[in-house]
């Protein structure tokens, strides 16, 4: 078999091994790639790879070796402490629930391997193999590319669906024989050969008062940031929403100093670059200015959705939805790297934990009816919801199985309206009216198979819901380290912690979301964290006007990508109707939901086509 080529094209990556001839005959082929590697105790490769140094904790006792690599304050100490109390890899579980940050627990227990990633997704783990040589690796492609794993027409489909939530098929790794290890579950290679997976996560408890989960939430936060500002002369962050405005303000509570970026629009409604200049001057105010520098970036200054789309090179191991808006979102991270910068902190992943879905709504209906027929109003009064689509909705008690097989059976019917409440297990997914009758029938196969054994990621509609966002939208995280890496710099999105995330959920539903309040957790968890105006902020821009000129003034880039399209050599779509669509009128608000993802895939599978030149360094 040739050599692997994505090892050496991808600039940060890793791979785990059981103890097993075979699996070292694979780790060979990608050892030259790596710029660091550790073995068992038996001498056969464990962990191979390339990342930041400064990324790896290994600790070491007898026969077990624990590695923590991402984002963490894990001491070599602590790591062999762990590694002394290990004796098999489900003994690794308290550790696992108590160290903060964001990253990869690996272990070899006396020839066992433990290996897992984090409950978002943010940091995700794929596995695969044949007998004997299962591994694991945080890459889908690097992993497929080891063991020759061919390319699934029928899941690279799946990507094309509209909105990307359809759990746990939209995390599907676009290659047969390649895996997604959910993130509740950690994966173990046996001295066999034999791979498995145990569940190590739980959701919390959802009974804590809004006031005691404040200050959990503040706590943890403040710890997750720390994680990523410590021993730094200098951080970058966004700064324009109530989340990233809470990141920013405890990394200068923790002393940090912030280089903040807010972008302007277009759009006059925005106020982002409102809110940001009065957050700044507070703070300035208070500390005397030395510790946060803020740039506001001109709307004319910043790229429009689709700039450059039909020229992007990044090598991702998925297909994006964010590669409309590659251009306009690198912009501030190419910033943040010019301006010397190794970590930029984001808000990612406050949406789905702090404002929540409304469909938790459903579960109240069961336990506090008059409070859940007092929130469903204020919903429907909020967002202009049908009403009576809102009843058909709460009245619907399907198990998710039966709701994914209802998707199948509607795939192509047009998207739902603006006025759909959102109180299903998820908004309903419809393939692009470009998708080839083949494609339908392989996308609707795919979900039935699913749908006979599905379960929910929690209880409710709405645990599921935003659990099923959460690992959605983490996806933009992975991606957006995926594409900075080259220069250096790491995303890091505290909000995603697997902590963070358990003190979030474990407040009482009814008070962390509801119509009548804006994110209440996180405005009462940054009292005195956040300057007092802007932590009771209630508005959210958008960038949907940004979207609408961007497609008039790059609709040549998005229409060069149905010239010879490589979705359409596949037979998955038909290019002449994309091209028409592509070529009329277009809602961002509503119809961009169905060419998101195909663009995303096009450009995917171009990008593909280029990975043969090797990474510098």
């Amino acid at each position: 078999m040739n050599s692997p080529a994505l090892p050496a094209v991808v600039p940060a990556w890793f791979v785990v091994l059981p103890d097993t001839d075979e699996a070292a005959a694979v780790a060979a082929r990608a050892l030259p790639h790596a710029t660091e590697s550790h073995p068992h105790v038996s001498g056969r490769p464990w962990l191979m790879g390339r990342w930041d140094p400064r990324e790896l904790t290994v600790g070491e006792c007898g026969g077990v070796r624990l590695a923590v690599l991402g984002e963490h304050a894990v001491t070599v100490e602590e790591a062999a402490r762990a590694a002394a109390a290990a004796t098999d890899p489900a003994s690794l579980d308290r550790y696992a629930r108590s160290w903060h940050g964001s990253y990869h627990l690996l272990a070899s227990v006396h020839g066992r391997v433990r290996a897992q990633g984090t409950v978002t997704g943010v940091r995700s783990l794929f596995h695969g193999g044949a007998h004997r040589a299962h591994l694991a690796a945080d890459r889908a492609d690097v992993l497929a590319d080891l063991i020759g794993a061919p390319l699934d027409e029928g899941r690279l489909a799946l990507q094309m669906l509209s909105l990307g939530v359809l759990h746990p098929l939209s995390a599907r790794p676009v290659w047969r024989g390649v895996e997604a290890l959910p993130g509740q579950d950690y994966l173990v290679l046996e001295r066999d050969g034999q791979a498995h997976r145990k569940r190590w996560w739980w959701l919390p408890r959802r009974d804590v008062p809004l006031t005691e989960g404040a200050a959990m939430l503040r706590d943890e936060l403040r710890r997750a940031v720390e994680v990523r500002v410590r021993d730094r002369d200098v951080v970058t962050a966004d700064l324009g929403g109530l989340d990233s405005t809470a990141v920013v303000c405890t990394a200068v509570a923790a002393g940090a100093k912030v280089v903040a970026y807010t972008a302007a629009t277009h759009d006059p409604r925005g106020d982002d670059v409102h809110w940001a200049r009065r957050t700044v001057e507070e703070l300035s105010s208070a500390d005397g200015g030395g510790r946060i520098e803020h740039h506001i970036v001109p709307a004319d200054d910043f790229p429009l959705t689709f700039d450059g789309v039909d020229a992007l090179t990044d090598v991702l191991d998925a297909p994006s939805l964010y590669a409309v808006d590659r251009n306009r979102r690198m912009s501030l991270l190419h910033l943040a790297a010019d301006r010397g910068s190794t970590v930029h902190l984001g808000g990612f992943g406050g949406d789905e934990l702090l404002a929540g879905a409304s469909a938790r709504v459903h579960e109240l209906l069961l336990r506090r009816p008059r409070t859940a027929v007092h929130h469903a109003r204020g919903y429907l009064a909020k967002y202009r919801w049908s009403r009576r689509r809102a009843v058909r909705q709460l009245l619907d008690r399907r198990p998710y199985g039966a709701w994914l097989e209802q998707i199948a059976t509607d795939l192509t019917d047009p998207l739902p309206s603006l006025e759909e409440p959102l109180f299903q297990w998820c908004s309903p997914a419809r393939m692009p009216p470009w998708a080839t009758a083949d494609a339908v029938d392989a996308v609707r196969s795919l979900i039935r198979q699913e749908a006979a054994v599905a379960r929910p990621l929690g209880p409710g509609h709405g645990e599921h819901r935003e659990l099923a966002t959460m690992q959605a939208v983490s996806r933009f995280a992975r991606h957006l380290n995926q594409m900075t890496r080259q220069r250096g710099l790491l995303f890091a999105s505290p909000f995603y912690d697997d902590r963070v995330v358990e003190a979030g959920l474990a407040v009482r539903p009814e008070e962390r979301v509801t119509p009548w309040r804006y994110k209440p957790l996180v405005v009462e968890a940054t009292r005195g964290v956040v300057p007092e105006a802007s932590r009771t902020r209630a508005t959210k821009a958008n960038a949907t006007l940004e979207e609408e000129v961007g497609l008039r003034r790059h609709r040549e880039a998005l229409l060069a990508l149905c010239e010879d399209s490589r979705l359409a050599g596949l037979g998955l779509i038909d290019a002449d109707v994309w091209r028409a669509w592509c070529s009329g009128p277009v809602s961002a608000e509503l119809e961009n939901v169905l060419l998101h993802p195909t663009v995303g895939c096009e450009v995917w599978l171009r990008t593909r086509e280029t990975q043969h030149r090797p990474a510098d360094g």
